[in-house]
C-alpha cells in the first residue's frame, strides 16, 4: 500500500530460508499486477526484494524474472540485503552490467537506508517504516472480494438468463410454474448481503484511522475494488430485483391456477353432494323425538358444509389480496371467481339455515304440543276425581285451581296456535329453494300433520271446557252450601249471644214508670232483632236442605244446626216473656205508686179506701219475689238475670218507693185518729 516519491506503489517481495518456487512466484506477481488500474501501473513500480533472509542466487533470480513479468512497469528494485552480504564486487557489477538488458534500475541497499529512496511513511514497520499494514487482514478482504466478484458475476449471468427468458417467453411459458431450473445457483439476498458488508469495510478503513492514530490512506487495490463492489452491487440489485418481479408474476399465477381449482372444487361439491343431502331432508318428525333426531342428522350435514365454508373463507381472503395488489390483467378474471364462489355458498349457507329454522320451528311445535296434551291430561284428571264436600275453603281453592288450569289450557293452545301458523308459514316458502325437486307431496304431509295436531288439541280442549262447566256450578252449589250452613251457625251464635246479653246487661226496672216503659220499649226492639236473626237462620237451613237434594248429599249440619236454633230460640223467648212481664209489672208498680205520692194531701176523701195502699204493696211484694225468682228452661236448666249484686240494687230501688208509700199511708192515718177525740 506505500508509495514511492513518484507516486508510484511499492511492491514487497519477502524471501525466506526455505527454496523459493519461481513458478507459484510468477503466478503471485502476475495476480498482484493484475489489481492495480491501468493508471497506477503507468506510474511505475518500486520493487522491494527483502533478502535478508535468502542467499543471492535466489534473489538474483528473482530480479531476473521481474524482467519476464513486469518489465515495464518496474522503476526501481531495490534489494534489501543482510548485515553479512555477499561478495559486493560481484552483485553490483552483476546489477551493473545487467541494467541495459533489464530495463530497470538495481540497488542493493540495507534495511536502515532504505529511506534515502522511499519516505519512511510509505515503509512498514520491517524496513523502518511507519506505513500500517495487516497482510492477513488484507488477504481475507481480498478473499471476500474475489468470491463476491466470482459469485455476483455468475448471479449476475443467471439473473439476466432468466429474466430475459421470462421477456422473450411465450403466454403458455409465463404461466408454467416454477420448478427447481428456475431457482439461481445462489441466493442473491446472501450476496448482496456479503457485498453490502464488503463496500461498507472498504468505506470505514478509508474514512477511520489507525491504531496509532496516524491518518491511514487506503490502497489503491482498495480504492479500485470500492467502485467495482459498488457497480456488481447496483447491476445485481437490478437484476434480482426484475428477478423478484418475475418469481411475483408466476407466483401470482401459479396461485390463481390453485384458486381456480380450489374454488370448483367448492363450487362441485356444494352444488353436488352437498345439495344432494338437503334433498333427501324435508320431514319435520312427528314428535320431539323426531325433531330432534332429523336435527342431529341436520347437524352432521352442518359439519360437513362447515369444512367446504372454512375452504370458502380462505379462498375469499386470498382474492382479497391478489385484488388489493391491483393487477388490472387479473382483476376481471378474479372477481368473476369471487362472484361465483359467494353466490353458491351464500345459496347453500341460505338453504341450511332455512332447513334449521324449520326443524328448531317443528321442535318448538311438538314441545308447546306436548306441554298442552300434559296440561289436557292433568285438568282431564281433577275433572275425573269427584269432589265430596268437606269445607268452603278447599272447594273455592280447588275452583280457582280449576280456573287456573283451564287458563293455562286456552294460553297454551292459542301458543300451539302461533307456532302452527308460523310453521306452516315456513312450508309454504320451502317451494321457493326446493333444490329442483317437487315438494309438493311431502309438504302435503308436514302439513296435515300440523293440521291434525292444532285441530285434536283443540276437541280436547272443548271436551274439557264442557266438563269444567259442569263442575264449576257443582262447585258453586258446593260454596254455597257450606256457605249456608256457615251463616246457619253464625245466627245460632248471634242468637246466642243475644240470649246472653239479655240475661247479663237487661237487668234495669226503671227509677218510675216513665223509664220503665221506654225499657220495654227497647226490649221489643230487641226482640224483633232476635227474631229476625232466628228467620234469617231458619231460612239459611231451608236453603240447605235445597242444595243437598240438587247435590244428592246429605248436609253434614243440618241435623245439628236446626235444633240448635230452636233450643237458643226457645230459651230466648222465655226469658224474654220473663223480662217483659217483669218490666210491665214494675210499670203498674211504678204508676200506681207514683200517683198515691203525687195526691194532694189536702184531699183525704180520695183515700178513704186503703185497699190502693194495700194493692201497691202486693204489687211490690210480687216483684221483689220474681227478682229473687230463676229463669227456667224445658230442659230444666235454669239462668238468673244478671248478678246477684244488680238484682239487690234492683230490689233495694223497689223497697225504697214501697217504704215512701208506707209512710204516706201512716200520714194520711193520723188525721183519722185524731178526729173523734177531738
Amino acid at each position: 500500500g506505500g508509495k514511492d516519491r513518484r507516486s508510484g506503489l511499492i511492491l514487497t517481495i519477502p524471501l525466506c530460508l526455505e527454496q523459493t518456487s519461481m513458478d507459484e512466484l510468477s503466478v503471485t506477481l502476475d495476480y498482484l499486477l493484475s489489481i492495480p488500474s491501468e493508471k497506477c501501473k503507468a506510474r511505475g513500480f518500486t520493487v522491494i526484494v527483502d533478502g535478508r533472509k535468502s542467499q543471492w542466487n535466489v534473489v538474483k533470480t528473482v530480479v531476473l524474472m521481474l524482467q519476464n513479468v513486469v518489465p515495464a512497469e518496474v522503476s526501481l528494485v531495490c534489494v534489501v540485503k543482510p548485515d553479512e552480504f555477499w561478495d559486493k564486487k560481484v552483485t553490483h557489477f552483476c546489477f551493473w552490467k545487467e541494467k541495459d538488458r533489464l530495463g530497470f534500475e538495481v540497488i542493493l541497499v540495507s534495511a536502515n537506508k532504505l529511506t534515502r529512496y522511499i519516505e519512511p511513511c510509505q515503509l512498514t514497520e520491517d524496513f523502518g517504516g511507519t506505513l500500517t499494514y495487516d497482510h492477513m487482514d488484507w488477504l481475507n478482504k481480498r478473499l471476500v472480494f474475489e468470491k463476491f466478484t466470482k459469485e455476483s458475476t455468475s448471479l449476475l449471468d443467471e439473473l439476466a438468463l432468466i429474466n430475459n427468458g421470462s421477456d422473450k417467453g411465450t403466454q403458455q411459458e409465463k404461466e408454467r410454474s416454477i420448478d427447481l431450473n428456475f431457482l439461481p445457483s445462489v441466493d442473491p439476498e446472501m450476496v448482496l448481503q456479503t457485498g453490502h458488508e464488503l463496500l461498507s469495510e472498504l468505506q470505514q478503513r478509508r474514512f477511520n484511522g489507525s491504531d496509532g492514530g496516524v491518518t491511514w490512506s487506503p490502497m489503491d487495490d482498495e480504492l479500485l475494488a470500492q467502485p467495482q463492489v459498488m457497480k456488481l452491487l447496483d447491476s445485481l440489485r437490478e437484476q434480482y430485483t426484475r428477478y423478484q418481479e418475475v418469481c411475483r408474476q408466476r407466483s401470482k399465477r401459479t396461485q390463481l391456477e390453485e384458486i381456480q381449482q380450489k374454488v370448483m372444487q367448492v363450487v362441485n361439491w356444494l352444488e353436488g353432494p352437498g345439495s344432494e343431502q338437503l334433498r333427501t331432508q324435508w320431514g319435520i318428525g312427528d314428535s320431539i323425538r323426531a325433531s330432534q333426531a332429523l336435527q342431529q342428522k341436520h347437524e352432521e350435514i352442518e359439519s360437513q358444509h362447515s369444512e367446504w365454508f372454512a375452504v370458502y373463507v380462505e379462498l375469499n381472503q386470498q382474492i382479497a389480496a391478489l385484488l388489493n395488489a391491483g393487477d388490472e390483467e387479473d382483476l376481471v378474471e378474479l372477481k368473476a371467481l369471487q362472484q361465483q364462489l359467494s353466490d353458491v355458498c351464500y345459496r347453500q349457507a341460505s338453504q341450511l339455515e332455512f332447513r334449521q329454522n324449520l326443524l328448531q320451528a317443528a321442535l318448538e311445535f311438538h314441545s308447546v304440543a306436548q306441554d298442552l296434551s300434559q296440561q289436557l291430561d292433568g285438568l282431564l284428571g281433577m275433572l275425573c276425581v269427584d269432589v265430596a264436600p268437606a269445607d268452603g275453603a278447599l272447594i273455592q281453592q280447588t275452583l280457582k285451581l280449576l280456573e287456573e288450569k283451564l287458563k293455562s289450557v286456552d294460553v297454551g293452545l292459542q301458543g300451539l296456535r302461533e307456532k302452527g301458523q308460523s310453521l306452516l308459514d315456513q312450508i309454504s316458502n320451502q317451494a321457493s329453494w326446493a333444490y329442483g325437486k317437487d315438494v309438493t307431496i311431502e309438504n302435503k304431509e308436514n302439513v296435515d300433520h300440523i293440521q291434525g295436531v292444532m285441530e285434536d288439541m283443540q276437541l280436547r280442549k272443548q271436551r274439557c271446557e264442557d266438563m269444567v262447566d259442569v263442575r264449576r256450578l257443582k262447585m258453586l252449589q258446593m260454596v254455597q252450601l257450606f256457605k249456608c250452613e256457615e251463616d246457619a251457625a253464625q245466627a245460632v251464635e248471634w242468637l246466642s249471644e243475644l240470649l246472653d246479653a239479655l240475661l247479663k246487661t237487661h237487668i234495669r226496672l226503671g227509677d218510675d214508670a216513665q223509664e220503665t216503659k221506654v225499657l220495654l220499649e227497647k226490649h221489643r226492639k230487641f226482640v224483633d232483632v232476635a227474631q229476625s236473626t232466628y228467620d234469617y237462620g231458619r231460612q239459611l237451613l231451608q236453603a240447605t236442605v235445597v242444595l243437598c237434594q240438587s247435590l244428592r248429599c246429605t248436609s253434614r249440619s243440618s241435623g245439628d244446626t236446626l235444633p240448635r236454633l230452636n233450643r237458643v230460640w226457645k230459651q230466648f223467648t222465655i226469658t224474654s216473656e220473663e223480662r217483659v212481664h217483669r218490666l210491665e209489672t214494675a210499670v203498674a208498680f211504678h204508676a200506681s205508686a207514683e200517683k198515691i205520692l203525687q195526691e194532694c194531701p189536702e184531699q183525704p176523701e180520695a183515700f178513704n179506701e186503703m185497699e190502693q195502699f194495700d194493692e201497691i204493696e202486693a204489687v211490690g211484694k210480687s216483684l221483689l219475689d220474681r227478682l229473687t225468682v230463676p229463669v227456667v228452661y224445658p230442659d230444666g236448666s235454669e239462668q238468673y238475670f244478671g248478678s246477684p249484686g244488680d238484682m239487690a240494687s234492683a230490689a233495694e230501688h223497689i223497697r225504697e218507693k214501697m217504704k215512701l208509700v208506707s209512710l204516706k199511708k201512716q200520714q194520711l192515718r193520723q188525721p183519722e185518729a185524731t178526729t173523734p177525740e177531738s
